[in-house]
């Protein structure tokens, strides 16, 4: 079997002993990211299935991107786009894009991001704010814009002829065989944004775009939002040598959302119309797609307090509108992207948590009875891809365990259920649309990710990365160190069954006590407890090196176990969580090795507020506590996920005063310390001054450490390593002898 290296990247295939081994350096370990198995980012198959592309670092800046691909006929990795050549410069980015980008996690520069024309001959990317166009048979980037403003969500066209933008709020298209320009939208200014996704969309609904192409090109469905009526706050970024002030609507809980409505554009003569969204103005638009019929639109239209979901269908040819199906829910709705209609025209695949765990329905657009696709007490995590020729459904789910997704394959008209990847590793895979096979990105625990060419059978063709870690690999010197945790389950009070993870020596000295530090996050949307490589984990590895034991446990109301496990948190947060976490406490008290007396906990946002909840209502099971970036009052955080799962203020302000840190700040006993980035707009840094003012009030002696520029992810290298070094110190001070 043949096998390709994709040259530069620096991966790992597993971890194998070494003779010199060493232990892990803080500075070293946030300064190199060839230590935490970094892999080409953003694979795609090209439509025809030919090619793979990918984005890679370059050699002397792995932060600095290009665009690469690999040919499936040849077996040949080469360089498609340089993004030095086209611009090489320190980018500008306007704040819209910066903010977009930190929502994405996108901190690199260059390429960072692109897309494939549908047939396959061209690829659309940004870079410093201008649009390129790059064309597989001439192999040269075309630029497509140079103005001062910038432009964002740049899409081309399901035909390939147009590439849409938006650019000073409102939508623009360039026509690509006469480079004509045209402005669809003109009414966007102040308040009122055409074609962009509102701040709750981006941060709490996953939509990034506000806009979508009809699938023959002949017109856009977009969203306009008025945030005239949304609270305006000042919010301040503080730098090392300036304050920066903003008047940002923030979307407060109970507060006033955006006006949204939603429109359809031709590209052509420009008629515009509206569609007719109801009386109930206080909505949320959580998705639009399209059918494969030009003339056939759907959205998803979810009451305020996210118990009612609807998806509706309108008929831009009769104007009529129906309802295709209903979702309700005693506590929130999740939403999905789960969605994919059939060529036939007249079907669809959906994804439900009716049965308390999320499978895949068939249903007809005439109407009727859904056909179930999956079941089980285990949860599907995305439809991949649909391969009607072959009449195959691809999905990723947890069908064999909690702690690994894996890429499974079922009959469109429902059927055997046939796991397509390794047991033993963790899956993200991409599935080729013409079903072909898929990339599968493998890794376990302490196995660094390996990138694979399979076929549509699961069996692999070829390795598209995996480096051994040979003398070569710069983790390979500490591979020896890196210990593998131990899984294990625990019980909640409710029955339902916790799963935890402790990281502990190889070798455990015979008659030592030993101090446990307790990661957390524990809120909805994350698991913890995973077989899967994450590069956070070498932080623990770290502490294991220095004399801790490391211990996490997915509470209640984390994700990928069924919404029976999520639902207990609603009404009141950081009860249920901290009742599990000192479930979790309880087991290592019970472990001949742990000293009871030296337990910590460390966790950031959501884990940052379940620190500080930790250590003013449990001071008898936490002696220490780092907070990052917590949440401390949720009336100062965003409607959309805090209604979700407290309901609105005026609903239920006892949940509110109950989930609040505030009312328990009497009750601190042990070591606490907070940090928090000055810049952030997700977690405002209100929310830890907030904190501040009430501890120092109440005469209760704390630590800080504030990051001037910062915001939630705390990016960057320097922060990074001085941010960690500061929590090892305050342990170390804390909890060691």
């Amino acid at each position: 079997m043949k096998k390709t290296i994709l040259s530069g990247v620096i991966l790992g295939a597993g971890i194998l002993a070494q003779a010199s081994a060493q232990t892990l350096d803080l500075p070293r370990l946030f300064a190199e990211p060839a230590l935490s198995g970094t892999a080409p980012k953003s694979l795609s198959y090209a439509p025809d299935g030919k090619r793979i592309t990918y984005l890679k670092g370059k050699a002397k800046d792995a932060n600095r991107l290009d665009l690469w691909q690999y040919e499936l006929a040849t077996g040949r990795h080469s360089l498609l786009v340089d993004s030095d050549t086209l611009f090489s410069g320190e980018e500008i980015l306007s704040d819209e894009e910066k903010a977009r980008r930190e929502r994405l996690r996108l901190f690199a520069s260059g390429i960072v991001s692109y897309q494939w024309s549908k047939d396959g001959k061209a690829l659309l990317f940004p870079l410093n704010g201008d649009l390129y166009h790059y064309q597989l048979s001439t192999q040269k980037a075309r630029k497509l814009t140079e103005t001062e403003a910038f432009e964002t969500d740049a899409q081309i066209s399901p035909t390939g002829r147009y590439v849409s933008f938006v650019r000073e709020q409102n939508i623009y298209v360039i026509d690509l065989k006469s480079g004509k320009e045209t402005q669809l939208t003109s009414d966007g200014k102040g308040t009122v944004r055409n074609g962009m996704a509102e701040f709750v969309a981006q941060e709490e609904m996953g939509r990034m775009t506000g806009y979508w192409w009809a699938p023959d090109d002949s017109k856009i469905a977009f969203t306009q939002f008025d945030e005239s009526s949304v609270p305006e706050a000042v919010r301040n970024e503080i730098y090392a040598d300036e304050i920066k002030l903003y008047n940002q609507r923030y979307p407060f809980a109970g507060k006033a959302n955006v006006k949204i409505k939603l429109g359809v554009v031709g590209v052509g003569g420009n008629a515009l119309s509206w569609l007719d969204l109801g009386k109930e103005q206080d909505i949320y638009l959580p998705r639009v797609e399209w059918t494969e019929n030009p003339n056939l639109l759907t959205y998803q239209w979810q009451s305020r307090d996210q118990q009612l979901l609807e998806l509706r269908l309108a008929d831009l040819a009769t104007g009529q509108q129906k309802t295709l199906l209903t979702e309700t829910s005693k506590t929130w709705v999740n939403l999905h992207d789960d969605l994919h209609f059939l060529s036939d025209k007249q079907s669809f695949i959906w994804a439900s948590e009716r049965d308390g765990f999320k499978h895949l329905y068939l249903y007809s657009l005439q109407g009727g009875a859904p056909k179930q696709l999956t079941s089980g007490n285990w949860i599907v995590n995305h439809l991949e891809s649909v391969d009607e020729k072959a009449g195959v459904i691809y999905f990723t789910g947890r069908k064999d365990t909690p702690l690994e997704s894996h890429l499974y394959k079922v009959p469109v008209q429902g059927g055997e259920i046939v796991r397509l990847t390794e047991p033993g590793y963790n899956h993200q895979v991409v599935v080729a649309k013409n079903g072909s096979g898929f990339i599968d990105t493998a890794s376990a625990v302490v196995t660094l990710p390996t990138v694979s060419l399979k076929n549509a059978q699961g069996q692999t063709v070829t390795v598209l990365a995996a480096n051994a870690l040979d003398e070569k690999h710069p983790l390979t010197p500490y591979a020896k160190e890196l210990v593998t945790p131990q899984f294990g389950t625990l019980k909640a009070k409710d029955g339902q069954i916790l799963h935890y993870r402790l990281f502990k020596p190889e070798t455990l000295v015979p008659g030592k006590k030993y101090p446990v530090i307790v990661g957390v996050y524990g809120g909805p949307g994350a698991q913890r407890v995973t077989n899967s490589w994450s590069s956070k984990d070498l932080y623990f590895q770290y502490l294991v090196q220095q004399g801790y034991l490391v211990f996490q446990l997915d509470n209640r109301g984390s994700e990928n176990r069924g919404k029976a496990f999520e639902d207990p948190i609603f009404g009141k947060l950081a009860e249920v969580e901290l009742t599990d976490q000192k479930t979790g406490v309880d087991y290592l008290r019970s472990l001949d090795f742990v000293d009871a007396k030296r337990i910590g906990i460390y966790g950031h946002s959501y884990g940052g507020y379940m620190t500080i909840m930790a250590m003013l209502r449990a001071g008898d099971y936490f002696a220490a506590g780092v907070s990052g970036a917590p949440v401390t009052d949720w009336a100062l955080y965003d409607s959309h996920y805090t209604e979700r799962y407290l309901g609105h203020p005026a609903k239920n302000a006892a949940g509110y005063e109950a989930s609040s840190v505030f009312p328990y700040i009497g009750g601190l006993k042990g070591k606490l310390m907070i940090y928090h980035g000055m810049a952030d707009d997700n977690v405002l840094f209100t929310h830890s001054t907030k904190l501040f003012s009430a501890l120092q009030s109440q005469g209760k002696p704390f630590e800080m450490m504030t990051y001037p520029g910062s915001k939630h992810a705390m990016f960057g290298q320097p922060v990074q390593t001085h941010l960690h070094q500061t929590i090892t110190d305050f342990f170390n001070r804390n909890l060691k002898d």
